[in-house]
């Protein structure tokens, strides 16, 4: 069936594509886009189809590298939870915010971003972390709601992605097996310095920041706020969370940072080591999914040992928030998943030599990264995800380049950059709107005033990697 037509490999990712943006279902999108390349495989039957698609999946736990970086993700939940419910949350966030020296609006924004870029364990934490922070500073300074929505948004997940110790790190490079990247770490690390959207995006925000030069609506928002004294403005409906994060710290114990940096630390300095000991001495060349694992395995027993010491939490309170915790990322787990097995899928199908053969003779190759840059903004727009995005472009992007022999950072990079950039600019991202949580924003005017920035950012990026694009390619 597919020898007979060829164009059939490209309809399992576009049915995707399409079923994600039409009904915002990334995981039902993804699973009906594996059927359907499962039965065009069966040579039409979806019964087989089905069964081969259930075999697919299961087949992704196959690979010790893929099962490594989903255990790493289902245990980065347990970690969140340990630093939660032992209070070293709360205990970060009373060490920071009782610093006497945050007395100017500069100064409170510094301190708003440095929080969004330390805090990289997971990004909806950082978030709120940073968020919980500077609210009562900003309030207290006549900073506008809308400026702290956008210092979270712009600074956490822009610097997730472009940190190789946590779960964004470990998903990519995952996908990035999936395609036959012979080192896909390796390759992650070296897309990095031309993650054009991530690095312009917390650029520019320190450029706001430095110079107080704020433009379009924030401009008027940060107005409204230091002259009218209006950190919302009338007719504004914040999203107010009333719990800093989901899970309360114990009653009765000392909030300490110590609680959650010492896991943390644990975490980096392992995620390092185990770089360095699988790559024989040499970092770039150790295994990613080996290390995140050992990484985050060094974080829960660190910090297991911990809170026992101090007898924080018992062994079974410390059992029962370790499945908890892990039980709150099945989602995305099961995200990775998917993601993984379409990659595969695309593979078989080789859907990324068809879509390479018939773009080499209508679109110049120096053109690709500012191609897929836009497609994977629109779709990571659209759907509110730039891991689903992901998971459906990464198979196309990479298969492309491959096919034509070209060097795949450009692309990578492209991916990378423009899955954060149509998250950012997405009304319905989760991390836009716990953006808006956390700084109890109105969400639309926190929608409204960080497109601009956003969109500033995203044509900067545009232009370079045309540039790369023209250079390499």
């Amino acid at each position: 069936m597919l020898d007979t037509f060829p164009w059939l490999s490209i309809v399992p990712p576009l049915i995707a594509i399409v079923v994600a943006i039409k009904f915002r279902q990334v995981f039902a999108a993804l699973f009906i886009g594996i059927w359907t390349g499962t039965t065009i495989l069966a040579n039409g039957n979806p019964v087989s189809g089905f069964a081969d698609s259930l075999d697919l999946i299961i087949s992704v736990f196959k690979d010790e590298g893929n099962t490594k970086v989903i255990l790493f993700t289902l245990l980065i939940g347990s970690v969140v939870a340990f630093i939660q419910r032992s209070g070293g949350v709360h205990g970060f966030i009373e060490l920071v915010a009782s610093r006497k020296w945050i007395t100017t609006r500069k100064r409170a924004q510094i301190v708003a971003m440095i929080v969004g870029s330390i805090v990289v364990v997971e990004t909806n934490i950082s978030v709120l972390v940073t968020g919980t922070i500077a609210r009562p500073i900003f309030d207290k300074l006549k900073i506008s709601r809308e400026k702290l929505a956008y210092i979270c948004d712009s600074t956490c997940s822009p610097i997730c992605c472009m940190v190789p110790v946590n779960a964004w790190a470990a998903y990519a490079a995952g996908l990035l097996a999936m395609q036959n990247i012979e080192e896909p770490f390796k390759t992650y690390v070296m897309a990095l310095p031309t993650n054009f959207y991530a690095i312009f995006s917390v650029t520019l925000v320190a450029i706001l920041v430095f110079t107080g030069k704020d433009f379009f609506s924030m401009r008027k928002a940060e107005r409204r706020a230091e002259e009218e004294g209006k950190v919302l403005r009338d007719g504004a409906i914040p999203m107010i969370s009333t719990d800093v994060v989901s899970l309360e710290p114990k009653e009765g114990i000392n909030l300490k940072a110590s609680n959650m940096l010492v896991p943390v630390i644990a975490m980096i300095v392992m995620m390092i080591a185990g770089m360095y000991i699988t790559g024989k001495g040499t970092l770039v060349n150790g295994s990613g999914s080996t290390s995140v694992f050992w990484a985050i395995i060094a974080a829960v027993v660190s910090g297991g040992i911990l809170y026992r010491v101090r007898n924080i939490l018992s062994f079974k309170e410390l059992v029962d928030l370790f499945f908890k915790g892990a039980g709150g990322l099945v989602p995305l787990a099961v995200l990775m998943v998917f993601a993984y097995s379409i990659g595969q899928l695309c593979r078989d199908l080789n859907t990324g030599p068809y879509v390479a053969g018939i773009t080499a003779n209508i679109i110049s190759p120096a053109l690709l990264p500012a191609i897929l840059f836009i497609v994977t903004s629109f779709i990571a727009f659209s759907i509110g995800s730039s891991w689903g995005t992901w998971g459906i472009m990464f198979p196309i992007g990479i298969g492309i380049v491959q096919s034509l022999g070209l060097p795949v950072v450009p692309v990578v990079s492209a991916l990378l950059s423009g899955g954060v950039f149509g998250d950012h600019c997405s009304p319905i991202s989760d991390t836009t709107l716990v953006s808006s949580m956390a700084s109890a924003s109105d969400h639309i005017d926190h929608v409204n005033t960080q497109l601009p920035y956003a969109l500033t950012a995203g044509f900067v990026s545009v232009i370079f990697f045309l540039i790369i694009g023209f250079i390499m390619y």
